[in-house]
């Protein structure tokens, strides 16, 4: 018997791949600079590399542990998973070569030209040749594989020259491997006598000149290849084997990563099937996971030319600059929170204010705390320098350190030791939760009065990601509300998780729960004949019981608007399951961070924002943090920001009911709303107008004139 909702389902796993790919749309739209278009490539490639490290990499697990355990809402086992994916990558993978052939094609337009190994004149050969023999060949470590040299262990997504040999004597044969050392600049230049600048991977100029490497040997093919190797460690196995410290166990998990099953195997296009089924073999492959492909292996060198093409003064490539506004002179956040209640939004305004504001803690006699949560942090931050500063002043200040940040480990490990020696208290958090909330408290005393600044948000406390990432910083001195923050903080000192509050979400208690309390309101209130709406945006939609919430609030006719960037699991417009489903992913050159779910309109609204997703790995594994904003200025703000979101008809891509999506495309009567760039007249032209004087109240508000304007005409007509 069919429920209601079969058939409303996306696998997970799918859907980040369907994520990757709107990504790498942007590496061919035209409307992009062509530098940028590189960049969306080469961050194509790096989802592709954590996508098979962490999602492979766990169902590659499964599959060797015999456990076909199916995934609770697609019901697929982990091997049907795998043939699924790797059809998906190799589909996308070729568009991704395709892509890039004709991004390195357009570079020649501008004087830069990759160097082809396979049609060069005398002088470019000898050019390269000399540059191999005297800068690489020096240092280069050729190994030969055969019964006294074993399969040496492969680095996880380094790139090697593999080679394959004839045996003297006999008709056997043998391997022979170069590893291409991080030693080396990865990319070389040379100006050409016409002025063009010509380039090379120090990859590519090695392949070239192998034979040279390994003298006395028949070369019978070469080729280039890398491997990726999972990368899921299990913290709780390691906590079982070490009767050592947190730290120390993080850093033997890290040095075990490195030396985990190979997942995948990339190969260039022009090796050969032989030397493919030797590496395979070696490495414990099946031929599945091998992608033969002809953009370079390794993506990471598109930082690296991007950053030499600006300097070439190439700025047409790149997006038109874009600082994140600060307010005016003299302005203090601290104080101003004391007037009223205030709403950070990144990477519009910058987060300068905000670490101003903990340095001026750090060094104000009244502050007698400062508690925060750090998950992922700058490797140079002037937000941990603050709180160092702080407890060299006496503060109390208690961090509580997330070690388990995926790939961010070894950074939060030496910042933990660096905030130990300075006198802070640092608090790993749960042994079975990671604590992912965005969470600060700082307390003064004031005439014998306990006096809180409590700031909730979405995004990370990193200057850096706070130019790139689109997140929401929210700050209140309501006493009610930071004595509920406070009492997070105790929670989390003492592993005890948070099992009641007012206008807080606390994962993984008091976050799902209320939810769907909102969800259910929403679908009584439509049953009652008054207005309901429900407004999610997020990274990411999984959570089998939010899904099919969502879908009885569509069955019960209330619309439901979603801002999902990333992963969603539910399938808008199934006739008489999701219909009444809107699903929206917004990809441009800001990645969208942030969480604001919506529920009911007018005086029945309740908006939130929050540091968790509609992933289960939030709602039940996690400890998260979301807070109910009942200030009518923030909540305006809010709203003006989902407005603009769902009227974009630049970035954006709609999902079609069988689960693929179509780009929105504004019609020539109507205006073209790039909702990120919109943000900056929307936020950053009204800080910019803010009055230095604390005595006036600050506001944001949106202008009613422009652009803006003209939506909200639009949106009203549409009504």
């Amino acid at each position: 018997m069919e429920t209601a909702s079969e058939g409303i389902f996306i696998n997970r796993e799918l859907s980040w791949l369907a994520f990757d790919t709107r990504v790498l749309e942007l590496a061919k739209d035209k409307s992009v600079p062509l530098a940028e278009q590189l960049n969306f490539a080469g961050i194509f490639a790096s989802n592709l590399d954590e996508f098979f490290m962490i999602r492979v990499g766990s169902l590659f697990d499964q599959t060797l542990l015999k456990e076909e355990k199916r995934e609770n809402k697609t019901n697929m086992t982990p091997t049907a998973q795998l043939h699924a994916i790797m059809a998906q990558v190799r589909n996308d993978q070729e568009k991704c070569d395709h892509i890039l052939s004709k991004l390195f094609a357009h570079l020649t337009l501008y004087g830069y030209e990759r160097a082809d190994f396979s049609k060069m004149s005398k002088e470019e050969e000898h050019r390269w040749k000399k540059y191999f023999t005297d800068e690489l060949y020096p240092v280069l470590s050729p190994q030969i594989i055969d019964r006294r040299h074993p399969f040496p262990f492969l680095r996880n997504l380094d790139v090697y020259v593999g080679a394959r040999f004839k045996v003297k004597n006999g008709n056997a044969e043998t391997l022979g491997i170069i590893p291409i050392s991080n030693q080396y600049d990865r990319i070389i230049y040379y100006k050409g006598k016409s002025g063009k600048t010509h380039f090379a991977f120090v990859e590519d100029i090695v392949l070239h000149f192998a034979e040279q490497a390994f003298g006395k040997y028949t070369l019978l093919d070469k080729g280039l290849f890398r491997v990726t190797r999972n990368a899921d460690i299990n913290v709780e196995e390691g906590m079982l084997d070490h009767d050592i410290d947190y730290r120390e166990v993080m850093r033997e998990l890290l040095k075990k990563r490195r030396k985990l099953a190979a997942v995948r195997l990339q190969v260039s296009n022009k090796t050969s099937q032989e030397l493919v089924d030797m590496l395979c073999q070696k490495l414990l492959l099946e031929e599945r996971n091998c992608f033969f492909q002809s953009a370079p292996l390794d993506m990471s060198f598109v930082r690296p030319l991007c950053n030499h093409l600006a300097k070439d003064n190439l700025s047409q490539l790149f997006y038109l600059p874009r600082r994140p506004a600060l307010p005016g002179a003299g302005f203090r956040l601290a104080e101003a929170v004391q007037q009223q209640d205030q709403l950070l939004c990144f990477p519009y305004q910058s987060i300068r204010p905000f670490v101003e504001m903990l340095w001026d803690a750090a060094n104000d006699p009244s502050v007698i705390s400062i508690k925060m949560t750090l998950y992922r942090v700058a490797t140079e931050s002037k937000i941990i320098e603050a709180l160092i500063r702080a407890a060299e002043n006496g503060k109390e200040v208690v961090t509580i350190v997330e070690l388990r940040a995926r790939f961010d480990e070894q950074n939060n490990i030496d910042w933990s030791k660096q905030l130990e020696n300075a006198g802070c208290t640092v608090i790993y958090g749960f042994e079975d939760y990671k604590v992912h909330s965005k969470l600060t408290l700082i307390t003064r005393k004031v005439k014998d009065q306990y006096k809180y600044i409590a700031q909730i948000g979405t995004g990370n406390y990193n200057e850096k990601t706070a130019e790139l990432y689109a997140d929401y910083s929210f700050l209140t001195t309501n006493q009610e509300l930071a004595e509920e923050v406070a009492t997070v903080f105790h929670d989390l000192a003492v592993e005890h998780k948070t099992e009641q509050t007012n206008r807080l979400l606390v994962a993984p208690y008091c976050f799902k729960s209320v939810l769907l309390k909102e969800i259910a309101e929403e679908i009584a209130a439509k049953g009652r004949g008054e207005p309901a709406s429900i407004i999610i945006k997020c990274n990411s939609v999984s959570d089998k019981e939010l899904i099919e919430a969502l879908s009885q609030a569509s069955i019960a006719e209330v619309p439901v608007e979603m801002i999902v960037r990333g992963i969603c699991c539910l399938k808008a417009g199934i006739p008489g399951k999701t219909d009444h489903i809107t699903v929206r992913s917004i990809v441009g050159r800001y990645l969208e961070h942030g969480r604001i779910y919506s529920f009911g309109t007018g005086s029945r609204q309740r908006i939130y924002i929050a540091s968790g997703d509609f992933l289960t790995r939030n709602t039940e594994r996690r400890v998260e943090v979301g807070v109910r904003i009942d200030a009518p200025e923030i909540k305006q703000t809010l709203n003006d920001i989902l407005k603009l979101q769902l009227a974009d008809n630049c970035s954006c891509r709609i999902m079609q009911p069988d689960g693929s999506y179509k780009k929105n495309t504004h019609k020539e009567y109507e205006p073209a709303v790039d909702s990120q760039m919109e943000m900056y007249r929307y936020l950053a032209d009204a800080w910019q107008k803010v009055i230095p004087s604390i005595t006036e109240p600050r506001e944001l508000r949106i202008p009613k004139t422009g652009l803006l304007g003209k939506m909200r005409k639009l949106l009203r007509q549409s009504k």
